[in-house]
């Protein structure tokens, strides 16, 4: 949503301004069509060109996320942190071994589907049980695991920022072909000396809007793309980074009331409960 309000403030400025100061929108509008094939067509085959099948793929999907609000709240951040308590809890009076089916099916596990919320998404379930996983089998330290933590989430990092990166470089890339569209609205216009002034005025007129649009359509539209996907994805991962916190407190023998208030410190202020807020809820869970 806000996305389009953002879009619509900025093109009724820029386009309200022209008009009020006497532009002719019917040069722009009689331009448009042929300029935005031109740049679009241009930048989606390099774009193409440019990145592998799976970054396309990602991008697809990145942008589709651009136009949803965010699914990370200060309730799912709660579910979580409970989760985790449950779990470290359990291990604790029980012992490692008692959580092993809950950790190989997830999605049939009381324990996990106690908080559907955390427990349904495929990325919280697999990293948290590949790491319990671990634990259970009792041959790795809390060191190695958390290097092996650190190198995931690096691996999750390039490769979920690598759709932000393309959109980046695509934002980059359409002000050079405002000018491609630009100079062969230019060499018509040479092509065609001999014309009236006025004819030759309306076609020069239409080559710079090519310069125009690929600035706007860059600086508009896709740059702002691009950040707003950026931020969703480091969200994403401030979610695993929780998750490694917690597993490594309680594998340094703190307690899981102690665990899950390290886990809580991770979070960003916005989604972070209180102390308090986070104690009621678990102990209402």
């Amino acid at each position: 949503m806000f996305v389009i309000v953002g879009w619509v403030v900025a093109i009724g400025c820029i386009f309200g301004v022209y008009i009020v100061h006497g532009g002719n929108m019917q040069v722009i509008l009689k331009a448009l069509p042929f300029e935005t094939i031109t740049i679009l067509g241009g930048a989606l085959g390099a774009f193409v060109a440019t990145n592998q099948p799976k970054v396309l793929k990602a991008t697809t999907k990145g942008l589709a996320a651009c136009f949803k609000g965010s699914k990370y709240s200060k309730a799912r951040a709660m579910e979580l942190l409970a989760l985790m308590f449950e779990i470290l809890q359990k291990t604790r009076k029980e012992g490692l071994m008692s959580i092993e089916k809950d950790i190989e099916d997830p999605h049939s596990s009381a324990l996990f589907q106690k908080f559907p919320v955390v427990g349904n998404d495929h990325h919280v379930t697999e990293f948290v049980c590949d790491y319990l996983r671990m634990m259970v089998s009792g041959n790795l330290n809390a060191h190695e695991i958390e290097a092996l933590m650190d190198t995931e989430l690096e691996t999750h990092h390039h490769e979920a920022h690598a759709a932000s990166a393309a959109i980046a470089r695509l934002a980059g890339a359409l002000p050079a072909f405002g000018i491609v569209a630009a100079v062969l609205g230019v060499v018509n216009t040479m092509g065609s000396v001999g014309q009236p002034p006025a004819v030759l005025g309306g076609m020069i007129g239409s080559a710079l809007v090519g310069t125009f649009l690929g600035i706007l359509l860059a600086y508009a539209f896709a740059e702002p793309l691009a950040a707003l996907l950026e931020q969703k994805i480091d969200e994403d991962g401030k979610e695993l980074q929780t998750i490694k916190t917690v597993l490594l407190a309680s594998m340094q023998g703190y307690a899981p009331q102690i665990a899950i208030e390290f886990g809580r410190k991770v979070l960003y202020s916005t989604e972070r409960p209180t102390f308090t807020e986070l104690e009621q809820h678990v102990k209402k869970k």
